[in-house]
């Protein structure tokens, strides 16, 4: 398989990037024939070196730089604050210009022509009529969320999820009360201060004596559920600022003071591990840790704890927090990796990998996710005390492109496969939600669905492409994996489109040269990717996950292609029709029936952002998106 992906020809911006390089043939021919040749063959050495000090002096002033930021070619590393006013291009690269014909632009269409690429025939010369529709639909979302919190509140306020369907409470996450505190963060962005109130005021009362008396709890859970959720109410409240900015609920202080407290407890597995990698659980009350029963820890729980940490460091002033979580990546750095890829599984007791299943599905996830995010969270990127991550993160995408990636056939889906015994043996066609063996393994880590947003964030910096570009920050590289986001969104996408509910399965695998199964389709005919993708009969199932959501919204904010809005609202209909229950709440589809249920409100999020034609995310900090939106 390449290295390379391809390039579409009708992209303006990514083929405006890819100039061609001019012919050397070509050249060389033009001087052979050219006077200048008869000149210089009959210059004396005199002239000649004159002629060869006019041209050091010609390059000297091409590679004098502006005063603003300088990059490499290959980082595009300077401080975030002064990426706006750097050219950020160097002498070398005005050198290579030269060398590069003009770019080729696609056919445009006239005004009269131009319709989004949606599907949806949505022409884009009214604009306020697509604000008003973009307004509906983001109400919309906002009175699922309503409908959502409303099914809990009545029926597991105080649980950590809500069964809609029984009507019941369950503490599957150690009985934190885990959805109410995921819920602040949403209602303040939505302005629901009803909502804020009565969650505000449940945590002030119950939360700090649960943390106090609780039992054992999944570190990583607790984190990123838990933690996260408490700082990101304390930010969106104003508790940066010293104020409270929102009009209800209980202080800034309280959510800091109870994510202290939390965060005193869940260090234990930091302290009492022999290595810098942690342990799984942790006895709240007692303060003391334990590995799970065989012994391992996931690879990407113990790499998904770093933004909340360092933000509580931040928050707090206090550096014990930041500093322990990132002992766990200064570790991850000096193990042996292959292409940058690495086995699901570490051992805290040995602090080595374990195993050889290599995959960016459950397990495996957000290792790789948080080593580019923990970077940018930094600030500085210029930081020499966390480039390394970028570093990290460069190595292994290089990775995921030349081992991981394939196409599907007959139709070209491209997807990210898993290595299960290693570089050296077979390559298995499945991308996947997570694992799930009903009675033996739940495990509740994101799938592959989060790497789109990921790769389009690690290439931009966090900027528009049309920023990025614009800033000269965007290498071959960065273009590559920007471009692998965009097919990966598509083929997240089309697993949805292509079943007849419109909702993802948990799994999925991809029909290729070598894989191919005859009768597992996704039952929508009508899909033009109906005999690309295989869905097992034990893998029709979906669990409400977010992961593609994401995607969307992080593509959308930095493409601005409307299309992404528009399939996030396709899924947002589909889980409206299929998921939702009247006596409030929504649940989980099993093969198209209602089998178990769980409650979901991270989808009202994103899609409600997705829906905010104003995009403003000013209010949003790093770790209210990443742990609420990113991690569930």
């Amino acid at each position: 398989m390449s290295k390379s992906l391809p390039y579409s020809t009708k992209d303006v911006d990514y083929d405006n990037a890819k100039f061609r390089h001019r012919s050397f043939k070509v050249i060389s021919q033009n001087l052979l024939t050219s006077n200048l040749k008869r000149d210089c063959v009959s210059c004396s050495t005199g002239k000649f070196l004159f002629l060869i000090l006019i041209f050091g002096v010609g390059y000297l002033m091409l590679a004098h730089t502006s005063s603003g930021g300088v990059v490499s070619n290959d980082q595009a590393i300077v401080k975030r604050t002064s990426y706006a006013n750097s050219s950020f291009v160097d002498g070398a690269g005005k050198i290579k210009r030269f060398w590069r014909r003009p770019p080729r632009l696609p056919p445009r269409l006239s005004p009269d022509e131009k319709v989004s690429s949606n599907g949806a025939g949505q022409v884009l010369g009214n604009p306020d009529a697509v604000r008003t529709m973009w307004i509906s639909r983001q109400q919309k979302v906002k009175e699922a969320f309503v409908h959502a919190w409303s099914g809990y509140r009545k029926f597991a306020m105080g649980h950590d999820e809500l069964m809609p369907l029984t009507q019941q409470g369950v503490d599957g996450l150690g009985g934190l009360g885990a959805t109410v505190v995921d819920a602040l963060d949403t209602a303040m962005i939505m302005g629901l201060d009803e909502v804020v109130a009565e969650a505000g005021s449940w945590v002030e009362e119950h939360l700090s004596e649960r943390i106090r008396t609780k039992g054992q709890v999944n570190l990583f859970e607790t984190t990123i559920r838990v933690l996260g959720g408490l700082l990101s109410a304390y930010h969106l409240s104003g508790g940066e600022k010293g104020m409270n900015i929102s009009h209800a609920g209980p202080k800034p202080a309280v959510y800091l003071n109870a994510a202290k407290d939390l965060a005193d407890r869940l260090l234990s597995a930091f302290t009492t591990s022999p290595t810098a990698i942690p342990f799984s659980d942790v006895i709240l009350h007692d303060k003391s840790a334990h590995s799970a029963p065989a012994g391992l820890s996931s690879t990407s729980e113990v790499s998904t704890l770093q933004l909340e940490f360092n933000y509580l460091s931040y928050v707090s002033g206090d550096q014990k927090y930041g500093l322990e979580a990132m002992k766990v990546m200064a570790h991850m750095k000096t193990l042996p990796k292959l292409e940058g890829l690495v086995p699901i599984y570490i051992s805290p007791h040995s602090g080595q990998f374990h195993g050889e299943n290599i995959r960016l599905g459950s397990r495996g996830d957000s290792y790789y996710e948080y080593l580019v995010k923990v970077w940018l969270q930094s600030g500085d990127i210029t930081n020499s005390n966390t480039s390394y991550l970028y570093e990290m993160y460069k190595e292994a995408m290089n990775g995921v492109r030349h081992r991981l990636v394939q196409k599907s056939i007959p139709n070209g889906l491209v997807f990210v496969g898993e290595l299960p015994y290693g570089l050296n043996n077979d390559f298995s066609p499945k991308m996947d939600h997570l694992k799930l063996c009903k009675g033996i393994d739940l495990d509740i880590v994101p799938h592959v669905c989060f790497l789109p947003g990921t790769l389009a964030l690690g290439a931009t910096k966090g900027l528009t492409k049309k920023q990025a570009m614009k800033n000269n920050m965007l290498n071959f590289e960065d273009l590559e994996n920007l471009k692998l986001a965009e097919d990966l969104t598509k083929t997240c996408f089309e697993m949805y489109a292509v079943t007849k509910t419109g909702l993802a399965p948990e799994i999925a695998y991809f029909h290729t040269k070598d894989f191919s199964e005859e009768g597992h389709d996704g039952g929508n005919k009508s899909s033009e990717f109906i005999n690309d993708i295989i869905i097992r009969p034990a893998d029709r199932h979906n669990l409400l996950r977010p992961e593609t959501l994401e995607s969307l919204f992080v593509l959308y904010r930095i493409t601005e292609d409307p299309k992404y809005r528009e399939w996030g609202w396709q899924i947002f209909e589909a889980f409206e029709k299929h998921t939702k229950v009247d006596t409030g709440g929504y649940c989980s589809l099993d093969d198209e029936m209602i089998s178990w249920v769980l409650s979901d409100i991270e989808n009202c999020e994103i899609l409600f952002e997705s829906c905010n034609t104003s995009g403003n995310t000013s209010q949003r900090s790093s770790v209210d998106y990443d742990s609420f939106c990113l991690d569930l």
